[in-house]
């Protein structure tokens, strides 16, 4: 039997999903769209409208104390594995913080205790790319979270990261592209000094699938996003290097700046068990040692 109280919860999300649904798909039809075209833009809208309806809902169970114990990891299947096998959300639960984590749009946002909540935050072309990524960015900020940036804003601490791919980085002129992408990145963080944002550099490539010079500029991109001069003067900003504590750092070494040896099953380019396993508790420590210097140093809390 539904409680008055899941009535009413059901309520405001159809609510709000068929205002915003009626107001998109009038202005669909001012715009003239017809037939096959107008029925392909409402199944993903409506499927987006629901996204955000469910997140407006929900939006008293992601709470906030100030204190950023709320942290949320937008993440792929990488990702994925280092919270699973790392036992990343156990660890961050054991030192008191609320860890939300979100895949693939397909797998949405899950909660602190594991659980889904049924909803995304519905990332542009699932796109976790430098483009991507730089995209959410830019998105603006509303009073209700309507979009991936305002979502990932009712959490305290925003983690993020790029996959492996990235790290096919077959010129120069990709690689100032990608910084190009997280110095605008990092200029909309600044305006954000009530949230910390965590940056993990993308994984390296499995050897087979990479070969030195672009391996070479992956290494490159991730010492530049652990530098001070990408971090310097941002004291809300940090980064995880993640690249660093997965690849082969032996200058003289056939598989340098590619995925180590012991990490690797076969030709995937997914860190295995092992490497999550001692990389999990790393990153969990990293992201708790960076809020308590964040409250102590910058805000004075002590």
């Amino acid at each position: 039997m539904r409680t008055k109280g899941a009535q009413v919860h059901r309520g405001t999300v159809i609510a709000i999903s068929s205002i915003i649904l009626a107001l998109v798909l009038l202005g669909t039809a001012m715009l003239g769209l017809r037939g096959p075209r107008l029925l392909g833009l409402a199944s993903s809208t409506i499927r987006s409208i629901l996204n955000v309806g469910l997140a407006v809902a929900d939006s008293r169970s992601v709470v906030s104390d100030g204190q950023f114990t709320n942290i949320v990891f937008l993440h792929h299947s990488v990702g994925q594995n280092l919270i699973r096998q790392g036992r990343v959300r156990e660890q961050f639960a054991e030192a008191g913080y609320h860890f939300w984590d979100h895949g693939y749009n397909s797998q949405g946002l899950v909660r602190p205790n594991g659980t889904a909540t049924g909803y995304g935050y519905n990332v542009p072309n699932d796109n976790t790319n430098p483009d991507g990524l730089a995209r959410i960015f830019a998105q603006p900020v509303y009073w209700l979270p309507i979009n991936t940036f305002g979502e990932l804003l009712r959490h305290e601490v925003i983690a993020f990261k790029s996959c492996f791919p990235v790290s096919n980085i077959t010129s120069d002129e990709q690689l100032e592209t990608y910084k190009a992408a997280y110095l605008s990145m990092r200029d909309v963080m600044d305006r954000h000094p009530d949230r910390i944002f965590i940056i993990l550099t993308p994984p390296p490539l499995n050897p087979p699938q990479t070969d030195a010079e672009a391996a070479a500029r992956a290494r490159a991109f991730s010492n530049w996003l652990t530098s001070d001069e990408y971090l310097r003067g941002h004291p809300n900003v940090s980064t995880f290097d993640l690249f660093d504590s997965l690849a082969e750092d032996d200058p003289t070494a056939p598989d340098c700046n590619t995925l180590r040896e012991a990490y690797r099953d076969g030709t995937d380019s997914h860190p295995n068990a092992m490497a999550n396993e001692i990389i999990g508790p790393r990153f969990a420590d990293f992201v708790i040692n960076g809020i308590h210097t964040y409250r102590a140093v910058y805000r004075g809390d002590g």
